[in-house]
């Protein structure tokens, strides 16, 4: 992994640290944002309870497979 990569992975995973349970969180798009859900999929497999909003067809299609569900913009509306 190069150094870019390296701190945008870094990066990510700091910003993870911030998450606590019950949260409603946004699942951004783009490189630094795939370290990122992936800890957040890592998060809700040990437990903890997320309620997330994907950003892009992208994020939401990696969420699917990382098992991490998510709510749409029509129930966070209502």
């Amino acid at each position: 992994m190069d150094t870019a990569n390296n701190e945008k992975k870094r990066a990510a995973l700091e910003a993870v640290k911030e998450i606590k349970d019950g949260m409603i969180i946004g699942l951004g798009t783009g490189s630094t944002a795939y370290y990122a859900i992936h800890a957040v999929a890592e998060l809700i497999k040990q437990g903890m309870n997320l309620k997330t909003v994907p950003t892009s067809e992208q994020t939401k299609q990696m969420s699917v497979e990382l098992g991490i569900r998510w709510l749409t913009s029509t129930v966070l509306i209502l």
